[in-house]
């Protein structure tokens, strides 16, 4: 499968089947493709599955489209300012991303949900239930804002704002921190909890947040008053 992620602040990716290749999203998650591609919807894992899915931040049922014709097009956008990366998933390569970053990937690449414990839930910025990708084969992932990867080593430590970790290598231990200090926690600006991330492992990090854009966004919007 050739393919090639274009575009800015809205990025998306273009994708070169032939006979036979298959790519699969959340539903809706296709923005155009040729003729020759078919699709197929279904609750890709069964009801479990795709509840969980749901719960990630995605759609419980899934869309695979299928190259009929040589050289079939198939584009996938994000929805959200930000960057789309490929990732090239293998046996003991899983990843764990933030919710909402599944774009689409090969059928190959299984795709699941990761329960946080509890600490980390409730203060890492990213609640509960991540998203576990695995198997074999190319995912495109959307993270929002600017990227920047990070590789830990073993035992190396890096402090991140809650909600900047988008995306880590399964083995980075993953955790939430108390600021230490009154005064940090009062007048610092970044919470009580800032997230942990421990290598070894890469660990990809986000300039900006859904909810840090959506919070700069609400006062500038019309109010509507009620009298």
């Amino acid at each position: 499968m050739e393919y090639q992620i274009f575009g800015n602040t809205l990025p998306a990716v273009t994708m070169v089947l032939q006979p036979g290749e298959s790519i699969y999203t959340q539903s809706g998650g296709m923005t155009w493709m040729s003729d020759g591609v078919t699709m197929e919807t279904n609750m890709k894992g069964g009801l479990m599955k795709g509840l969980g899915r749901m719960f990630s931040g995605d759609s419980a049922f899934q869309a695979t489209y299928t190259a009929t014709r040589p050289n079939s097009e198939i584009c996938c956008a994000s929805t959200f300012p930000g960057s789309i990366i490929c990732l090239e998933v293998a046996p003991g390569k899983e990843y764990i991303a933030q919710k909402g970053a599944f774009l689409c990937a090969e059928p190959t690449v299984q795709f699941d949900t990761r329960i946080s414990k509890m600490k980390t839930g409730f203060f890492g910025g990213e609640g509960f239930i991540l998203q576990h990708f695995y198997g074999h084969g190319k995912l495109f992932l959307e993270l929002d804002g600017s990227v920047v990867v990070r590789d830990l080593a073993p035992g190396e430590t890096l402090k991140v704002d809650t909600g900047n970790v988008a995306l880590f290598e399964a083995q980075v231990q993953y955790d939430a921190q108390m600021v230490k200090g009154f005064k940090n926690i009062l007048f610092g600006g970044e919470g009580l909890f800032l997230t942990t991330v421990t290598g070894p492992g890469r660990v990809w990090l986000q300039t900006m947040t859904a909810s840090g854009l959506a919070a700069r966004i609400i006062p500038y919007l019309p109010s509507r008053n009620n009298d």
